[in-house]
């Protein structure tokens, strides 16, 4: 058994049954994979997948666990790796960070350039996708940190640590009616085409459960992953936007108006995972800090420490979360 042969069944699996994919991330080819499969279910004398014809068809249940203790070896093995390379250079590295749009255009920049200036000789990997597609690369190991308001806690082996409360603005042309208006409430805004996120993307839950429970369905009209987006539409006169307060550049936007909405909404909270057992290098403890000056070393390592969720939020329940 070959731990290159343990990296192929768990590449298999995360990408969903198709060896060609799992070969391209991989950088090899799909009949060298398909080789070391074969030879591995020879050697342990049962199948890790059941198959039609060529295609692999589903993962067996006793695949189910060989993958998932391949997955536990895998994960010492990088944890040794980087033990050693803490000892060799603790400023040389990689550093992969799955987040969204929002994170990675309004708040990343400016941290990872002083990063970056700190560390020149660690390599930096941006990932972008839904809130529930980068928790999972955090709870995968195919990243260091998961960065969202959402998704988050859906994942049990993640160490996941609050790191800014957030919140809304209304979104308009200049010259709107609203810009007018004595006070803003959600009956007013509702009476406009609304353009906002995606379920599932910056805090949409807060903005949902603030029309439900003010018994309103919202006018949404358009939604999108991201606030450049939804500027967009704005200006093409389809609504008014409802965006995190964070994404608004008052000399970007100059030709629009945003209105303070953290009166009609409950705040958000944007968080920081990672794999639970992940090994830290010195520099990803510095990034975290300066993501969220509150996060020191030692309450990471606290919050290493934890073996839960709810053992994590009651550490910080009592810490006072800075706004953005």
């Amino acid at each position: 058994m070959k731990l290159q042969q343990l990296r192929y069944i768990r590449e298999i699996a995360r990408s969903d049954l198709n060896i060609s994919q799992a070969a391209e991330r991989l950088f090899t080819s799909q009949p060298g994979i398909s080789k070391q499969l074969r030879l591995l279910e020879e050697e342990l004398g049962t199948p890790i997948f059941t198959r039609n014809g060529k295609h692999l068809q589903a993962i067996t249940p006793t695949g189910e666990a060989i993958i998932e203790t391949a997955d536990e070896i895998l994960t010492k093995v990088d944890q040794i790796e980087r033990i050693a390379a803490e000892a060799r250079d603790q400023e040389q590295g990689s550093l992969s960070i799955a987040t969204t749009h929002t994170q990675s255009r309004y708040v990343l920049p400016a941290i990872l350039q002083g990063f970056m200036q700190r560390y020149p000789g660690v390599s930096l990997h941006l990932h972008q996708g839904s809130p529930m597609q980068i928790s999972r690369m955090a709870a995968d190991g195919t990243a260091d940190f998961a960065i969202a308001t959402e998704a988050l806690e859906h994942f049990e082996n993640l160490v996941m640590m609050p790191c800014f409360s957030w919140n809304r603005a209304i979104l308009v042309p200049r010259g709107h009616p609203l810009l007018e208006a004595e006070s803003l409430t959600l009956e007013l805004i509702n009476q406009y085409p609304l353009i906002t996120y995606v379920f599932g993307f910056t805090g949409r839950s807060r903005l949902d459960e603030a029309f439900q429970q003010a018994g309103l369905k919202p006018n949404v009209v358009v939604t999108a992953a991201d606030a450049d987006v939804i500027k967009t539409y704005v200006r093409a006169g389809m609504g008014i936007g409802i965006i995190a307060s964070m994404a608004w550049e008052a000399e970007r936007d100059s030709d629009l108006e945003a209105l303070d909405a953290s009166h009609l909404f409950s705040n958000s909270t944007t968080s920081i995972g990672f794999r639970q057992g992940s090994y830290l290098r010195r520099y990803m403890f510095d990034f975290i800090e300066a993501f969220a000056p509150h996060l020191s070393r030692s309450r990471v390592e606290q919050a290493q420490l934890c073996t839960s969720n709810s053992s994590r939020e009651a550490l910080f329940s009592k810490m006072e979360i800075p706004g953005k």
